[in-house]
Order: C-alpha cells, then structure tokens, then sequence
C-alpha cells in the first residue's frame, strides 16, 4: 500500500504547529509557512535537509528507528503520534496490497462474552478498531441504548456520534471533544492496519456524509486512550459521569476492552446503581419497548 500521502500529510502538519522558539530557535523572519522549516527540522533531527525533505515527501521506506525516533523528538510528538510515525514506516516497508484486505475483527469468543457478563458493577464492553461495539455486558447495553439502532444491532460509535448529531450531542455532554477524539482514534488504527477494509468503508462513508467529520480527519491528529473520563446525559437517570479503563486483549490485539466506573460516593455512582437496577429487569437486546426507553424516544 503507498502510504505516501499519509506521511506527507501527518508530518508537514505536525511541522506546521510547533513554533521555533518552543524548540529553542530564533524566530521572526519571512516565513511563508506557519511552524518551522524544513531545514530546522533536518537540524534538530540530525540528518540532512535532503533526507528530511525526502522523508516529508512521504518516503519513510528505508528509515531506521534512530532516525525515526529523532524526527520524533524534533518535531515533538507525543506517544501516540510517535507510535503513528512507526506505524507509517512500518507500513512503507510492507509488501504490496494483498488482493484481498483485512476486515475488522466482527466477532468476539463465548469466554469473553462471558467475562464481560460477570463484570456488574459497571458498563463494560469489547470494541474493534473501527469502534463497533462487538460485545456488552448488561450495563454497557443500556449506558450506550441511545447510541444504538432502533433494529437492536450493536453500535458503531463513530457512525453514531457524526451521522446522528443531534442525538449526539445530547448524549455526551462534551461531544466536540468526543467527536475529535473518535476521529483522533480512527486515525492512529489507520495507521496500524492500512488493510482493514471495514476501516476504509467506514471513513469513506463519513468523509462523504458529515463535514464535521471531514474536518477532523483532514488534521490527521492521533491518540491512544488509557484511562480518561466521559461525562453523558442518559435518558433514564440523567447526568453521568465516569471514568474509563482501556485496555488490548492479547489474544486478538484488533480487540479493545473498555470498563467504566464512577467515583464511590458521587451521586453518578448512586446513578449507575439506579441505571444497573434497571437494566437488571430489562433486556435491552430483545426487548423493543425497553430499548426505545432507554434510548428517550
């Protein structure tokens, strides 16, 4: 796969937010660009204007790590960006396209849904890449009800958050920031999996339908989330806050596993317990009157 637009455009835009004084240059000067130059950025990383222009021009075949990492350090990326420059390389230095690409991982094994249904205390569910809610314990089902089809069929979050905005953004309570966070992610997996059909129909879809998603994508910014807090209204019980837990699932590295919890003594842990009760006498994946309640309609 040419990857070389991806590269051009990641590292010209990284380039153009980091000023010459943050990095200890002079600036001033008739700079037709925003950010540094080329040639600070060759400087800074210890190789030659030539090379470094060679490297923004999308070709990173060839690179070393060193010389990765210290492109890194001169434009200061942070973790997730510098994990998104290997993934570019790495991606370079492949074979060519298969003839058939990679879907993304759709399914999850018995035992993990297993697992996800032992955990009750807070909503916790297996998401791919692509950000499809492959699997939900109880409480995730009914937290995520009015992010979820009318049909019952799990959520696509991405699809959710720009193709039903309205919804949205009364859903989460910072949905500006969730949106370009979403994207933020989308990104960085297109960097890991170029492959990933599923991935490219679904950005292909969105770049066409929202422009608020078009936008984000074309910043070509990158993230990876650990830990963090969401804030969302719900339906049924109004105002949440919880913070999150993320973590790759070793048997398939495709696969995310997210569990939420809320603050003990917060009123969004007396909340969540409502929220659990309630979810313990409906079944929101078979019940059609519970999943319109759940979803405000």
């Amino acid at each position: 796969m040419d990857n070389r637009g991806e590269v051009r455009e990641f590292l010209t835009t990284r380039r153009a937010r980091v000023t010459p004084e943050a990095v200890g240059l002079p600036g001033g000067g008739d700079r037709r660009v925003p950010g540094l130059r080329r040639g600070e950025v060759a400087a800074l990383a210890g190789v030659s204007v030539e090379y470094y222009a060679r490297l923004e021009r999308g070709n990173l075949s060839g690179a070393s790590d060193a010389v990765l990492d210290a492109v890194a350090t001169g434009l200061g990326l942070d973790d997730a960006e510098r994990a998104h420059l290997f993934d570019l390389a790495r991606t370079a230095h492949d074979a060519p396209l298969p003839r058939r690409r990679r879907r993304s991982s759709s399914t999850v094994p018995p035992l993990l849904q297993q697992t996800l249904d032992a955990i009750t205390a807070g909503p916790a569910f297996v998401r791919n890449g692509r950000m499809d809610l492959l699997a939900t314990n109880a409480l995730a089902r009914v937290l995520y009800a009015p992010a979820s089809p009318p049909d019952g069929e799990l959520a696509n979050l991405a699809r959710f958050q720009f193709l039903d905005v309205a919804a949205a953004q009364r859903f989460y309570r910072d949905w500006d920031d969730v949106a370009s966070d979403s994207v933020a992610s989308l990104r960085a997996e297109a960097g890991r999996d170029p492959h990933d059909r599923d991935l490219h129909d679904l950005v292909g879809e969105l770049s066409t339908r929202s422009d608020e998603f078009r936008h984000r994508w074309a910043a070509h910014d990158v993230r990876q989330h650990a830990t963090g807090a969401k804030t969302f209204r719900h339906p049924l019980v109004g105002e949440l806050t919880l913070q999150y837990q993320v973590a790759g699932l070793a048997a398939d590295p495709r696969l995310t596993l997210v569990i939420y919890s809320a603050e003990p003594g917060s009123p969004s842990e007396t909340d969540l317990r409502l929220l659990a009760s309630w979810a313990a006498s409906h079944d929101i994946a078979t019940d059609a009157a519970a999943r319109a309640l759940a979803r405000g309609r």
